[in-house]
């Protein structure tokens, strides 16, 4: 990867921060360049389509600058869109962190549907490969992540995991050599309860611990939620609840980010690269996001207790305003939230003329 290279990610990020949009043409008009857009957006296209990015790269990136350290939780789920006559799914393992999740690998699937267990493995597979086993606190899922020979390696490999079960799962108890729906477990269970199982269980043929609550869901329904675990029962509960932070990482790289869906793109690997492009973006944010909510002003809190904005949207709003407003003195420098100086690996480094004596440094790891 050369400089010019380097330089062209590097207006690409910025463009995507102002325009927030993945729609090239409109990219193509905000980058920092003396070239005209038409020949921007040439650019833009010739890259997505020739250009071989390595997306190990990029998460080895977004791995050095996360603002916690391991061992991490990770989620797994899928989002999906639909372009004229093609589906695009994407399989994904983020880190949740403080309400929000960072996508950091990834699977396209042009199908529709869940993903098998075979694309669960290799995309697992690949995290340990990249950063090791030993980073995994534990797994959590939602119920199309379940079945036998998943379940079976996650049990093999000693990867803690929380994964919700639909409530008609049949479990087997071996003490008593009887099967069971997993609803008649729990169904004593009031509103606002929960309880785990101290005993293990057989599901799917395969052993593991069982623990549920009762809640109300987004329609005010009651509703039963049954979590299987490889160890600690006792928390599955409240860590399963982090599982969420996926969707709002969905909702932030789609409709309240960078419209993720406005692409035109129908080719897997055009759209893979892409994908790892707004994901630095996305991180760039976040990490501006939660300096400025710790050390500049706090975001406000709303009276149900919530923030009223995400520290994701908090930071690409500031991002938006410094890179489009260049004579407005910032508190912060925001270039300076992708560098890894402190780090001893890093192979490149970019200074952007033209940028108002302001750079990004962007750092890729090997």
């Amino acid at each position: 990867m050369n400089l010019a290279r380097i330089k062209f990610i590097a207006q690409l990020i910025i463009a995507l921060c102002k325009v927030q949009s993945v729609c090239f043409e409109k990219l193509a008009v905000a980058f920092e360049t003396d070239a005209q857009s038409r020949s921007n957006l040439r650019r833009i296209q010739r890259f997505m389509a020739d250009y071989m990015l390595d997306c190990d790269l990029i998460a080895r990136m977004i791995f050095k600058l996360l603002p916690h350290d391991p061992p991490y939780v990770l989620t797994m789920d899928i989002t999906n869109w639909k372009f004229g006559q093609t589906n695009i799914n994407i399989l994904v393992i983020a880190i949740t962190y403080d309400g929000l999740a960072f996508p950091l690998i990834y699977r396209l699937m042009p199908k529709r549907g869940n993903s098998s267990t075979a694309e669960r493995i290799e995309l697992i597979d690949r995290y340990i490969h990249l950063f090791g086993k030993e980073t995994i606190a534990e797994l959590l899922a939602d119920r199309e992540f379940v079945g036998e020979d998943w379940i079976a390696y996650l049990n093999r490999e000693s990867i803690a995991y929380h994964l919700r079960i639909r409530n008609n799962f049949l479990v087997f108890d071996p003490r008593k050599q009887k099967n069971m729906k997993a609803s008649w477990l729990f169904h004593a269970l009031q509103i606002g309860d929960s309880k785990y199982l101290k005993k293990i269980y057989y599901i799917n043929n395969q052993l593991c611990y069982l623990s549920g609550s009762k809640v109300k869901n987004r329609e005010g329904k009651m509703e039963l939620q049954i979590i299987i675990s490889f160890n600690k029962p006792e928390t599955a509960i409240e860590e399963y609840k982090k599982r969420w932070q996926i969707e709002t990482a969905f909702r932030a790289l789609k409709s309240s980010g960078f419209n993720i869906k406005d692409t035109h793109l129908t080719d897997i690997k055009r759209i893979e690269k892409l994908l790892a492009i707004v994901l630095i973006a996305f991180l760039w944010a976040y990490l501006i996001g939660i300096f400025l909510h710790l050390k500049i002003k706090p975001i406000r809190m709303l009276k149900h207790g919530n923030r009223a904005k995400s520290l994701f949207k908090y930071g690409l709003e500031y991002i938006a305003a410094a890179l489009l407003n260049p004579y407005k003195k910032q508190k912060i420098k925001i270039e300076l939230f992708l560098s890894c100086t402190k780090i001893n690996h890093c192979k490149f480094q970019l200074s952007l003329s033209g940028f108002s004596e302001r750079y990004l440094l962007i750092y890729f790891f090997l």
